[in-house]
């Protein structure tokens, strides 16, 4: 019940950062968990790729909220969604098998370097400058290719790579982050798939795991991030961002580097 207790509060977080601030919860969700899972005594050789399946799963489903949300207000750029889908498939494919061959001391400092960066984008409010266009069809199935691998291998929706790309490519912000909230389900679910996959039969796993997928964690994730994502959106309106931003940079600083000093 405790570590149930965990899941719930590490879901809330999740859910209500990702409404606050439209940063997906991936970034939270991985080091919490390989925290919790370390404490559960699970196999150290599993608990990172563990960590990321299960957040990829999570994600999959919280990201059909934010979609849906983004969809009302029209904000969602479907042509460029679907020309960018066929990549990320691929690259979150092939993002999970990449992963797979990968020790867990790797991918903890492969995370926790991202994390960093992240963390510096947005505690500097970093952005990059429009300046280019969609590219055709092959590059965007390398652009989507990119993003899914990169994404899929983090355990994270894309958000932070799908949005710059499209800025840079001429669109809005607003345009950008609702497209890329959608783009975050083919990830997701492509990923979240790869690493079931490339888990099954894996020893070390815990009780209730399906690959690196453990349901617990899934379900109390889930349930409360669904919860909370909507009262952080609603907060937006309230509480002051621009410092809110900067106290969320220090805390993914925090994670990042508790990350890499394992």
């Amino acid at each position: 019940m405790e570590t149930l207790l965990i899941y719930l509060l590490v879901g809330a977080f999740a859910g209500l950062i990702a409404g606050l601030l439209g940063v997906g919860g991936g970034l939270i969700i991985v080091p919490v968990l390989v925290f919790v899972f370390q404490g559960q005594g699970v196999d150290p050789t599993v608990i990172v790729h563990l960590a990321i399946g299960t957040s990829l799963a999570t994600i999959a489903i919280t990201s059909i909220s934010s979609m849906r949300a983004h969809h009302r207000h029209g904000a969602v750029q479907w042509p460029v969604f679907r020309r960018l889908t066929p990549g990320i498939v691929v690259g979150a494919l092939l993002g999970a098998v990449i992963a797979d061959f990968l020790p867990t001391n790797a991918m903890r400092l492969w995370f926790g370097i991202f994390e960093l960066l992240v963390a510096a984008q947005i505690g500097f409010n970093l952005m990059v400058a429009p300046r280019g266009h969609l590219p055709g069809t092959v590059g965007t199935n390398i652009a989507g290719g990119v993003i899914g691998a990169i994404s899929a291998a983090l355990g994270i929706g894309g958000g932070t790579l799908t949005t710059p790309f499209l800025v840079w490519c001429n669109f809005t912000l607003r345009q950008a982050v609702a497209t890329s909230s959608a783009c975050g389900l083919p990830i997701a679910l492509a990923g979240a798939a790869g690493f079931v996959a490339t888990g099954w039969n894996k020893s070390g796993l815990p009780e209730w795991s399906s690959g690196y997928l453990y349901w617990p964690a899934f379900a109390g994730i889930v349930i409360s991030s669904l919860l909370f994502a909507p009262l952080g959106a609603k907060l937006t309106h309230i509480l002051p961002v621009v410092v809110l931003r900067r106290f969320f940079a220090v805390f993914l600083a925090v994670l990042g580097v508790r990350m890499l000093i394992g």
